[in-house]
C-alpha cells in the first residue's frame, strides 16, 4: 500500500497530527502521573502544621500561669528545671546529593528507549527527549537512594519554654511523656 502525499502548487504537504487535543491530554496525563509518583515516593516537599499548644482536637485547654504559659505539672515537679513533656516527634528526611552517576545511567537508558520510537527526525527527537528525561529520573532516583533521616523531638520544658533535640535513631519516647534532659540526651522521667 502506497502513501499518497497531497501536492499543492508544487509543494508537498505533510499530514498533520490528527488529534492535537489528544496529544495535549496525553502530555498532561504524563505530567500529573510523574507528579503523583514523586509525591508518593516523598520526592515532593510537604507542609506540616500543628497548634502551638500541641493540643489534640476536642481536648481541654491547658491551665495557664500568670505569665500566660501553660502549667505543666503540679508544683512538686516544677522544681525540676531539666524536666518537660514531649510535645512532638517528627521524622526529618534530608535529601541525598547526586554524584552524576544516576544522571548518566538514566540518560543512557532513556536514550536507548527513546531511540526505539518513531522514524527519521521523530526518532532523533524521541532519543533526545528520552535521554533528558532519563537523566533527570536517574539523578532523582540516586538522590532518593542516598537520603537520610533523623528525628526531631520537641520538648515543652517546665518553665514553659520549648527545646528541640535531634536523635539519629527513633527515640523510645511517646508524645505526652514526661522526660528529663541529661548530658546524654533525653530520658524518660521516672
Amino acid at each position: 500500500m502506497e502513501t499518497v502525499n497531497a501536492v499543492e502548487n508544487g509543494v508537498r504537504k505533510r499530514p498533520g497530527i490528527l488529534y492535537p487535543v489528544m496529544v495535549i491530554a496525553a502530555i498532561a496525563l504524563i505530567v500529573f502521573s510523574v507528579l503523583g509518583i514523586a509525591t508518593m515516593l516523598g520526592w515532593m516537599p510537604s507542609a506540616m502544621s500543628g497548634s502551638e499548644q500541641g493540643m489534640k482536637p476536642g481536648s481541654a485547654p491547658a491551665d495557664k500561669t500568670s505569665a500566660g504559659r501553660p502549667r505543666l505539672f503540679a508544683s512538686a515537679s516544677a522544681s525540676c528545671v531539666n524536666c518537660g513533656v514531649v510535645e512532638s516527634i517528627r521524622v526529618v528526611e534530608t535529601a541525598g546529593q547526586g554524584t552524576g552517576v544516576g544522571a548518566i545511567g538514566g540518560a543512557v537508558v532513556g536514550g536507548i528507549l527513546g531511540n526505539q520510537v518513531g522514524r527519521g527526525n521523530g526518532r532523533t527527537a524521541a532519543t533526545v527527549v528520552g535521554a533528558g528525561a532519563g537523566a533527570y529520573a536517574g539523578n532523582e532516583i540516586e538522590k532518593n537512594v542516598k537520603k537520610s533521616a533523623h528525628y526531631q523531638v520537641r520538648v515543652r520544658m517546665n518553665d514553659g519554654s520549648y527545646r528541640t533535640f535531634r536523635e539519629n535513631a527513633q527515640p523510645a519516647l511517646n508524645v505526652g511523656q514526661k522526660v528529663r534532659v541529661t548530658e546524654q540526651g533525653i530520658v524518660a522521667a521516672g
